[in-house]
């Protein structure tokens, strides 16, 4: 076969491959190690993609956690792109970057089998589990796990329903988010049932430090950015076919969103009938 046509063809089934890689949560789709790409360019990107990968320094990522943890952070600097310092707290986004690293090593391990993409993966979760058991000492953080700069009073003021970030942390629920999804993600490509305890475990942190708002005051602290929080509660209801991770995605719905969306549709309707 032409390398031209058959790297096409292996860039077509990758990318189905990818839109469908969640087969651990829905029964039709099928898992990456069921697609190999042919020697050509996409093969060659896929390669580059793990070499990028390996070229991150894992404590480097893992600084924002163990600081937010009270753990050491065994003498590692953090990464400066997006991060939050006591002498510049004008963006803060901290730890995000590690969620979307879980994921990408996830995928990158299921698709190739790299295993120093594995290694880097284990080592994580379990210096993740250490610091999401750290913060579990305040009964406030059971279940916590994230990179935030200062996060913990942030958090404890949202709990009593005041939401301003004041340029601080300045999208707490889509940094946060990417870390339930990086847990997620180790668990539905590599089967890591540690780091499925831990994603509903963040879970439930989740639902308690909502508990005592309402559903106007929900409404209103979605109004800032929230990444796709509402999926993760819906991915954890089906795991554990719980209802109260049902009932948390609906409550971290944003209405204006969705209601629009609808409102939308319907006019669209109303026109072609």
């Amino acid at each position: 076969m032409n390398r031209h046509v058959s790297g096409i063809i292996g860039c077509l089934i990758l990318t189905a491959c990818i839109v469908n890689g969640q087969d651990k949560l829905y029964s039709n789709e099928f898992a990456l190690a069921d697609v190999k790409l042919l020697d050509g360019t996409f093969k060659k990107a896929m390669d580059l993609n793990t070499s990028i990968l390996l070229k991150y320094t894992v404590d480097r990522l893992l600084y924002p956690y163990r600081l937010a943890a009270g753990l050491s952070t065994m003498g590692a600097s953090n990464y400066t792109n997006w991060s939050c310092t006591a002498a510049d707290q004008s963006f803060c986004i901290d730890g995000h970057v590690g969620g979307h690293y879980l994921s990408a090593l996830s995928m990158q391990y299921a698709a190739t089998g790299n295993a120093q993409c594995k290694e880097r993966l284990d080592y994580m979760i379990t210096e993740l589990e250490k610091c999401q058991d750290a913060n579990g000492k305040d009964a406030d953080f059971t279940g916590y796990l994230c990179g935030m700069y200062d996060g913990k009073a942030m958090w404890r003021s949202f709990k009593a329903g005041n939401f301003a970030t004041e340029g601080k942390n300045v999208v707490p629920w889509y940094n946060i988010h990417k870390t339930y999804a990086g847990l997620r993600d180790v668990w539905v490509y590599t089967g890591n049932e540690t780091a499925k305890t831990m994603f509903l475990k963040l879970c439930d942190w989740g639902i308690k430090i909502c508990s005592g708002l309402s559903d106007a005051q929900m409404q209103s602290m979605l109004g800032n950015e929230h990444g796709g929080i509402d999926e993760m509660y819906a991915d954890a209801y089906q795991m554990t076919n719980d209802t109260k991770y049902l009932t948390a995605s609906k409550r971290f719905a944003h209405k204006w969103l969705y209601d629009g969306i609808y409102l939308f549709q319907g006019r669209c309707w109303s026109i072609t009938d």
